[in-house]
């Protein structure tokens, strides 16, 4: 990425000196000449951004400036200009350069530069952005900044919370980085395949690219026989030759789902064993008791969950509301697991769960964020057993509008436990033993409850896609048996929106009571984005209207039209990759994607840390007794904010990749068979391939496409002949051969089979033009195909 020269200048248009960066002086330079109060150029605005990250908001650059009234508004339009061009985008509150790194970020340390200073890399970096970039870690004195408190030092191996800063030597890394605090401490513990050697021992391949190859001696395997996957220590590390390694755990055959998420466990260091000292606080917790509780053990409430669910930490009951006030109108009441009792702030329980930020779901394995004892046992609202809550009653009209709202800590006992099936079968005419006396009371009540509900849903109109979730089920042995896609059914789509409403009135009540809390928040998508998908909409025939004010219900139309044509995947995939990423943050900007103005999760402290800020939130404003949040934790919510959402990016990889390996170890002894597919995905090497059938997807590098000249379209989303006019788009079905499977890696390789499809006038139009400057390749005759995951 090229690098914007840096403006020195001081933006208040005081006489340029020395400007204090991260706590040292950096020498000054020539200065931009910048008129205090006049809008600044577009370079200059650039150049600001590139050199103070910290202030790239809105606000920060209009008051760095000087600039008020109109030229605060031609500063708002200068910077959507940019975002629409791609030279900017939004990074939570602040604007960043496409590739940089936000202000506050993740880092794990991976190494030292000549000089022995630490080098980090951030924890989490899309693939689409290429190599992360270096960073290089500035340790402070041990009196911390200022000579104030004590500072945090790390170490090789450690992740940490950084704040970011641009390099001033420029012939290091990008970045410099000051420790903000250090999040988990690493052991030097490797993983890697086990493979005997003749005479005894035997030698660990690894599992990552950048792994190094050890010899383990006779004495050190540890019971490890051939293909084990193993986590091993160095023991010893010589000038000659290969590292020796000592095993210290065997986790099993490396084809078994219990190795397959380990690798991702271990390649995104992610915590998996609780410390002593936090099962102990665990196991000596005790029951709640009724200080500043209602008691509501006498209301029906009841948990709907997947049916292997082991923790239940959210229950609900609906009924008619009995005020004349509200004829048609019904009170909802949803009652949440109250963890805040249990886990207090800055207790050994708290900081490994704010280290783990959220609890990871694997296909047969969960890595809690809270130990069992809490997670499924005193927090689980379990039936028949008292169990404390922070409830919800939520009125709403016969329109669907919610007119009012309370919330209460309570003690519940929970009238039954049901699973979805289980319930919607009793709606639709075949209850069962248990279900049979709950419908006309419980049940009926809550589904009555849900259809009022839903027309105010409508009404709001969030983001509707149609993208169908598969899930993996594994034989005794933790190996794929099949991949299904289970139904969808109203007993889902009512525990949501029930769920989606608490969590609405949970950030209204904060706000009300002027409480710091993080949001849950969703940006629109970016006006760069939007261009993409207008062009490639255009190549089907449906418009996309222009401008910066898109809601939901705009996307919504498009998913409309393509309803029913054979589009229609293809579009909810585009419309899909057009939406930012809902993150976490102490601000909020809304959520786009729900057309919701303020949301908080609050709905599930058991398995999201974030839930359980907003609960302690909730008791301390609300007066409700002991667990609410400190004054230490209202300062650090923008840092939490940001960890919790790196850790909620390293679970949804991780999982991601396990289902990858899982897969392509499942399909590693069909190598040659034939499979349909269908692209979904295009890209200048070439075409990815989805197997519906299995939840997966896999290469087809263009080299393998024929011996056409083949061009890239990145408005239509083809790789098309220029010689034959024959080629390949997003969405279309095709018949692909496995060619190679590689399940450490997860990669799925194969070649194309169909015959490409004959182009659209507008594809061969582009070709006409001689517009290749957007990407074209052509294949290379005796290339060797690239391996793995592209």
């Amino acid at each position: 990425m090229s690098r914007i020269p840096r403006d020195r200048t001081n933006p208040a248009g005081k006489r340029p000196g020395k400007i204090r960066r991260a706590g040292k002086d950096a020498p000054a330079v020539e200065p931009l000449n910048i008129v205090h109060g006049a809008l600044p150029s577009r370079e200059v605005i650039l150049r600001f951004i590139a050199d103070h990250p910290q202030k790239a908001s809105k606000r920060e650059l209009a008051k760095a400036f000087g600039l008020k009234g109109d030229n605060r508004v031609e500063l708002k339009h200068m910077l959507q200009e940019l975002e629409q061009e791609g030279m900017l985008q939004k990074n939570r509150k602040s604007l960043i350069r496409p590739g940089a790194l936000p202000p506050v970020t993740v880092l794990d340390i991976t190494t030292r530069d000549k000089d022995g200073d630490l080098i980090g890399r951030p924890a989490e970096w899309p693939e689409d952005q290429g190599v992360a970039p270096a960073v290089s870690i500035r340790q402070q004195s041990p009196a911390g900044r200022q000579g104030k408190g004590k500072a945090p030092v790390a170490g090789l191996g450690d992740r940490i919370l950084a704040k970011i800063f641009p390099a001033v030597d420029r012939g290091g890394p990008a970045y410099t980085a000051r420790i903000i605090k250090v999040i988990d401490r690493r052991r030097g513990a490797s993983m890697g395949v086990f493979r005997t050697a003749p005479g005894g021992g035997g030698r660990l391949l690894p599992i990552e690219r950048r792994g190094e190859e050890m010899v383990i001696d006779p004495d050190f395997t540890g019971g490890a026989t051939d293909g084990d996957l193993v986590e091993v220590e160095i023991a010893r590390l010589g000038r000659f030759g290969l590292p020796r390694a000592k095993v210290l755990s065997v986790v099993g055959s490396v084809g078994s789902e219990k190795a397959i998420s380990m690798i991702a466990i271990h390649a995104h260091g992610i915590p998996h064993v609780f410390p002593p000292a936090v099962i102990a606080e665990a196991d000596a917790a005790k029951p709640a008791s009724m200080s500043h509780r209602e008691d509501w053990r006498d209301v029906p409430l009841i948990t709907i969950d997947p049916a292997d669910a082991k923790d239940h930490d959210d229950a609900v009951y609906a009924e008619l509301d009995p005020s004349p006030d509200n004829p048609g109108g019904v009170i909802v009441t949803v009652a949440i697991a109250d963890v805040s009792w249990y886990v207090r702030p800055n207790s050994p329980l708290d900081r490994e769960a704010l280290k783990r930020g959220n609890s990871v779901y694997f296909p047969d394995r969960v890595v809690p964020m809270l130990p069992e004892r809490i997670s499924n046992d005193l927090c689980s609202l379990k039936q028949g057993v008292d169990r404390p809550a922070l409830a919800v009653r939520m009125s709403f009209s016969g329109e669907g509008r919610k007119i009012g709202h309370t919330f209460h800590r309570i003690m519940m006992k929970s009238a039954a436990k049901l699973s979805y099936q289980q319930a919607q079968a009793a709606i639709d005419g075949k209850p069962d033993d248990q279900t049979g006396p709950m419908l006309e009371p419980i049940l009926k009540p809550l589904w009555h409850a849900y259809e009022v509900m839903k027309r105010g849903r409508d009404r709001r109109q969030p983001l509707e896609l149609d993208m169908p979730e598969r899930k993996i089920l594994l034989k005794p042995d933790g190996t794929v048996d099949r991949v299904v896609v289970p139904p969808r059914l109203d007993a889902h789509k009512l525990i949501e929106e029930m769920m989606i409403q608490a969590n609405v009135c949970a950030a209204e009540t904060l706000e009300k009571k002027r409480q710091p809390l993080i949001y849950r928040i969703h940006d629109g998508p970016t006006l760069a984005k939007q261009e993409i998908l207008r062009e490639f909409l255009a190549t089907l025939g449906i418009s996309l209207a222009k401008g910066g004010n898109m809601r939901a219900n705009n996307f919504n139309g498009i998913l409309a039209k393509a309803d029913g044509t054979p589009h229609q995947t293809m579009v909810n995939e585009m419309v899909l990759r057009s939406q930012s990423q809902a993150i976490y943050g102490p601000e909020n900007i809304g959520h786009f994607g729900l057309n919701l103005m303020k949301y908080a999760h609050f709905t599930s402290p058991i398995r999201r840390y974030a839930d359980l800020i907003v609960h302690r939130a909730l008791v301390g404003s609300l007066g409700f007794g002991e667990g609410g949040i400190t004054p230490d934790e209202e300062a650090a919510l923008d840092d939490i904010a940001a960890e919790i959402s790196t850790f909620e990016r390293r679970a949804m990889a991780a999982e991601r990749e396990t289902v990858d390996r899982l897969i392509a170890h499942h399909l590693s002894g069909r190598v040659g068979e034939e499979f349909a597919g269908r692209v979904s995905g295009v890209t200048k090497s070439g075409l990815f391939v989805a197997l519906p059938d299995y939840g997966a997807d896999g290469f087809v590098p263009i080299s393998t496409l024929g011996t056409d000249y083949f061009i890239y379209d990145e408005a239509h989303q083809a790789l098309s002949g220029e010689r034959t006019g024959l080629g390949y788009r997003l969405g279309d079905s095709v018949t692909v051969k496995l060619a190679e499977a590689i399940p450490l890696a997860g990669a799925l390789r194969f070649e194309m089979i169909s015959e490409g499809r004959e182009m659209p006038a507008a594809v061969r139009s582009f070709h006409k033009a001689g517009r290749r400057d957007r990407g074209q390749v052509r294949k290379k005759p005796g290339t060797r195909p690239p391996r793995g995951r592209h």
